[in-house]
């Protein structure tokens, strides 16, 4: 990612986030669950908070993050650790969540359906203003207060409702038309639902969400945990004939 942006945090004085920093991809990733542990200390009362303590609250080491933190100029206070607030407020800054953005569903099934009604986009500076679907049976529901409209209108309404980001939770064949009308809309931010890769240009940013390959690498650990308890000891069927080459 390759954004730019002048100037440092308003009102943040000396603890103020630099010129806008290049963030690896790695630290960008974890910046989330930084920010979801320390609302939740925030919500406990917590004033400060040390990076070990923060560190284990979003299930990283400490070291990782002071590193990950360092990019925002955020180093904490020796013997009393960061300000839980300020960090908030760089961090929401850092990853845009200073605006509101307006988000679009395109696709309403059952993954859609549930996306549509999920309280956490409010409440971490995303709101749904617009539901599509080609399914005419379904134009004119109401969905948590939205009208579904036909996909038709998504590049119109895109526009009026100046779209950052559109969520496809469509079937995999119809996801990259919906894509296309996306970005001649101006929408540059894709978060992809359908199993399937997407075709955008360089400057659109697309987030890929499969559900079955998530299950998939889960399945791999439960194969890999069940292969080492397999042999007496703990012992995988790879380690037991290695060392059995050697003793040979």
């Amino acid at each position: 990612m390759s954004q730019q942006r002048h100037g440092s945090t308003p009102g943040h004085g000396a603890g103020a986030v630099p010129a806008f920093p290049d963030l690896p991809e790695a630290t960008i990733a974890r910046l989330p669950e930084y920010l979801r542990a320390l609302h939740n200390l925030g919500e406990t009362g917590a004033d400060t908070v040390s990076s070990e303590g923060l560190a284990a609250a979003a299930g990283v080491n400490s070291a990782k993050l002071r590193k990950d933190l360092s990019h925002l100029g955020s180093y904490g206070t020796r013997g009393v650790g960061y300000d839980v607030t300020l960090l908030i407020e760089q961090i929401e800054y850092v990853l845009g969540l200073d605006q509101r953005r307006a988000v679009c569903l395109v696709g309403l099934g059952n993954l859609g359906h549930a996306l549509a009604g999920y309280d956490g986009f409010a409440s971490r500076g995303f709101k749904i203003v617009a539901l599509f679907d080609a399914d005419e049976s379904k134009v004119g529901e109401i969905i948590h207060g939205l009208p579904v409209r036909h996909i038709s209108d998504l590049g119109r309404v895109a526009v009026e409702e100046k779209i950052a980001i559109g969520v496809i939770a469509t079937p995999a064949g119809a996801a990259q038309a919906v894509a296309d009308v996306l970005v001649d809309a101006g929408v540059t931010s894709i978060l992809n639902f359908a199993p399937c890769v997407l075709s955008v240009p360089s400057n659109v940013d697309v987030r890929k969400v499969d559900l079955a390959i998530e299950l998939q690498i889960l399945s791999f650990h439960e194969h890999r945990k069940a292969s080492l308890t397999a042999l007496p000891g703990g012992r995988s069927a790879t380690t037991a004939g290695d060392q059995e080459a050697v003793g040979s």
